[in-house]
């Protein structure tokens, strides 16, 4: 569970994302099965109930990076020494960036950091926590991974860059979707540049559930928030009362699938997305995938990508692997 940023814009920034919000739902509602875009999860309620699940004792990934950038930080400035720039991919609250750079060496410097979200909340948040660490400044970037990235990269002169990729968020692309991605990465990125890639590991069915499924009904009400920013944006009536969440193991895929299940037959309309839908009664709405790897298959991803793993650390209890990944040298 994270904060997939596909290409297109997220809702919310002016009339061609509200237009671009709407034929993504009526495209996705006409699938089979039927879909929504898993980034519309975080308005300023979504990115708030995803803060208060990473409290969660079912949900360990943030606790697990959070225990690894302690214990490895000073590992990752000293590879990376002199840095010049950090760039975060799904800033989130920034915390984990905080804790990263509460390890890094006292350096006269003031060290750049470009936050990339789609989420203004997260963007807030995430600069306050960073601009309080001393020797920083910050620069937000509202935008989808892709275009953030190139935004901060550029091609003015500058030094070594950092770029963060936390969360397990690569979970929430399907395997091609991530090559890809770890490919245009890689594009933006020089020699003596780098990545720092956290990466849910696969662990026994039952922790995978509850962690998507919690006993408290945080995780659901996230999921079904999303049928509130429909109504409210695209003028759907939806009712969240006759949907339920369900999380479930896709072992076959690899993947926790999250989807909204119609709990009777019902007709939803959405104005601004074209045609009524008509669900069946135990219909189900798909909302979001978040695959998870075995170490090798992860040295396999960065491998494709075109970067080397200088280091990989594992936290074994939770079952999460952060990655420190090289810009592989050029062929002579």
């Amino acid at each position: 569970m994270s904060r997939p940023a596909p290409r297109l814009r997220a809702s919310g920034a002016g009339d061609i994302g509200v237009l671009e919000f709407a034929e993504e739902v009526r495209r996705g509602l006409m699938q089979a099965p039927r879909q929504l875009p898993s980034r519309y999860l975080y308005d300023a309620l979504g990115s708030a109930l995803f803060d208060a699940i990473c409290e969660l004792p079912w949900y360990r990934i943030t606790r697990a990076e959070m225990r690894l950038m302690s214990r490895h930080g000073r590992e990752v400035w000293s590879a990376m020494a002199p840095l010049d720039r950090v760039i975060e991919l799904g800033a989130g609250d920034g915390r984990k960036l905080a804790a990263l750079l509460a390890t890094r060496p006292h350096e006269p410097s003031r060290l750049r950091v470009d936050l990339v979200d789609i989420s203004p909340a997260a963007l807030e948040s995430a600069a306050r926590a960073v601009t309080a660490v001393e020797g920083t400044q910050v620069v937000r970037h509202q935008a989808t991974y892709e275009s953030g990235l190139e935004q901060a990269s550029g091609r003015s002169p500058r030094g070594q860059a950092l770029v963060m990729f936390l969360g397990s968020n690569i979970g929430n692309f399907d395997p091609p979707c991530a090559d890809a991605l770890l490919g245009h990465i890689r594009r933006c990125l020089r020699p003596g540049d780098a990545l720092l890639l956290g990466v849910d590991l696969v662990k026994p069915e039952r922790d995978l559930v509850l962690a998507y499924d919690d006993p408290l009904g945080v995780t659901g009400a996230f999921n079904l928030n999303l049928l509130v920013r429909i109504n409210r944006e695209l003028g759907a009536d939806f009712d969240p009362r006759f949907f339920a969440h369900r999380a479930l193991w896709n072992s076959r895929e690899s993947r926790v699938e999250m989807h909204l299940v119609s709990t009777r037959r019902q007709t939803v309309r959405i104005p601004a997305a074209g045609p009524a839908v008509d669900l069946r009664a135990s219909e189900c709405i798909w909302t979001e995938s978040s695959y998870k790897y075995e170490a090798v298959q992860v040295a396999r991803m960065i491998e494709r990508a075109g970067f080397e793993a200088a280091s990989m650390w594992e936290d074994e209890s939770a079952r999460f692997a952060l990655a420190l990944c090289a810009v592989r040298p050029a062929p002579a």
